[in-house]
């Protein structure tokens, strides 16, 4: 059974590889259509409101900005981690899918419920609460996540 987990493992690695490539394009054309209202708004408006809008507008390409910068950071972390995806280990670090009796954690980045064939397993944050809960844990630890103790039974 162990080969289905790494299996299940290079399946929730591809998902997120691809989700993160999609909140990518997704933030670039975001981006582009509030580049090209900057350059559109023109100073035929009244001076403050003119002047408003543009403010507003750099205020959104700014946040784009930052949104495609931890995108990327996130995507650089996910090809990271497929470099090592075959590598065992008997704890809990970045790139670990670890099962509990409750259920499947993939420790890379945030993005929440995956399903993957009948399975769901949740791709957290190595910094997220549980996360930070899980690493380092080995099989058979326990740890308590709203109010429900766990119990580690596989670490791949």
């Amino acid at each position: 059974m162990t080969n289905s987990y790494f299996d299940i493992k290079k399946m929730v690695l591809e998902v997120s590889i691809a989700r993160t490539n999609d909140r990518i394009a997704m933030i670039e054309s975001a981006l582009e259509t509030a580049r090209d209202s900057s350059n559109d708004d023109t100073k035929s408006s009244a001076g403050d409101k003119y002047e408003t809008s543009r403010e507003m507008i750099q205020q959104d390409i700014n946040r784009y900005q930052g949104q495609l910068l931890e995108a990327n950071k996130d995507l650089l972390q996910l090809t990271n981690i497929a470099t090592t995806i075959a590598d065992a280990t008997d704890f809990v670090k970045l790139g670990s899918l670890v099962k509990t009796n409750l259920g499947l954690y993939f420790i890379a980045t945030s993005i929440g419920a995956l399903k993957i064939d009948d399975m769901n397993v949740f791709a957290i944050s190595p910094v997220s609460p549980i996360g930070q809960l899980l690493l380092s844990k080995k099989t058979g630890d326990s740890f308590l996540f709203n109010k429900l103790n766990q119990t580690i039974t596989g670490v791949y």
